[in-house]
């Protein structure tokens, strides 16, 4: 079993040492900043085949003092969020549905999981995320898994590889708010992140 064990994790942390790091500069995350003005929160996004019902891909947004987006080894991009290391910010309604959408396609469907929280947890979950570092891929739900075990109301998250028991933990936390989202766009999510006349991130100077 030992094994069998390193035979399929072996690569994957072998992929760690690959890990492409990002860092924007300190003036354009500040530029980018968002308030959502509501009540702090921890979302957990699940993608999910829809043929299958296999979990693609975890990720999370915290709603504290601003609201930034933590995809780990996720495709999502956008140029007007800036990142580092797997953290978006600058994440505005407009673009928190971007990112639903870029995920929700003919092939996969997204469950989102909000949970409400104190500000200093929010503000304590974000300071993990961003001291995580750029996370290797295959090692999406590990890195969530990892920043959310341990915190105050996350006690039962247990550290895990996959996103379905994630989301399934996540799912038990009291006042859990769950919202699936289906889309039947083709596979091809390209166009999604294509920018707009008009469509300018705040503190962001348009081209």
């Amino acid at each position: 079993m030992r094994r069998l064990l390193l035979a399929i994790f072996l690569p994957l942390l072998l992929a760690a040492c690959g890990a492409e790091p990002v860092w924007a500069p300190d003036d354009v995350v500040a530029r980018a900043a968002y308030s959502s003005k509501t009540p702090p929160s921890v979302t957990l996004f699940t993608v999910i085949s829809t043929s299958t019902d296999a979990g693609a891909h975890s990720a999370l947004i915290i709603n504290g003092v601003e609201r930034v987006l933590f995809d780990p080894a996720g495709t999502w991009y956008h140029p007007f969020v800036p990142e580092r290391n797997d953290v978006h910010y600058g994440i505005t309604d407009q673009m928190y549905t971007f990112y639903i959408d870029y995920h929700a396609r003919e092939t996969y469907w997204v469950l989102e999981q909000t949970v409400p929280v104190s500000l200093e947890v929010a503000e304590q979950l974000r300071s993990r995320v961003e001291a995580y570092g750029a996370v290797p891929k295959a090692f999406c739900s590990n890195s969530v898994s990892s920043v959310l075990g341990g915190l105050p109301g996350f006690e039962s998250i247990g550290t895990t590889m996959f996103p379905n028991p994630l989301s399934r933990a996540f799912g038990e936390l009291p006042g859990v708010v769950a919202k699936d989202h289906y889309d039947g766009d083709p596979d091809d999510n390209s166009g999604v992140l294509m920018v707009k006349p008009g469509e300018i991130a705040p503190g962001v100077p348009a081209a």
